[in-house]
């Protein structure tokens, strides 16, 4: 089992930045990759950024050249930095653990990003 809580979301002016955040604990050394997906009103969730345990990182396009995700394992935790936000980034932003072998994945609770003047 692995538990992920994440902070850092709030209100925030159209080009403004926010530091999300995601903490893991329980069975984290079998983790294989964190990932950041998001997910607005009447919308499907979305990918938007994942790290793997090797340091690999891919975005999502709307995420390109805005958004900066970064392990700290010594904190258990990853962090995506979001830059240049719009309105259309305001979501609730979940944090997602993928296990090795079984490949199950935890989900947080998420973190409620809203841009607007």
């Amino acid at each position: 089992q692995v538990q992920l809580v994440e902070s850092g979301g709030g209100l925030v002016q159209p080009g403004g930045s926010l530091r999300l955040s995601c903490v893991a604990s329980g069975s984290i050394a079998n983790i294989r990759a964190m990932a950041w997906y998001r997910q607005a009103p009447g919308t499907e969730r979305e990918f938007v950024a994942v790290i793997a345990r090797n340091g690999e990182r891919v975005y999502a396009d709307s995420a390109k050249g805005r958004f900066t995700i970064s392990s700290d394992d010594a904190k258990n935790t990853v962090t995506v930095q979001t830059n240049s936000l719009n309105s259309e980034d305001s979501a609730l932003y979940f944090c997602r653990a993928r296990m090795g072998g079984s490949k199950t994945d935890y989900w947080g609770q998420g973190t409620q990003v809203t841009v607007s003047s």
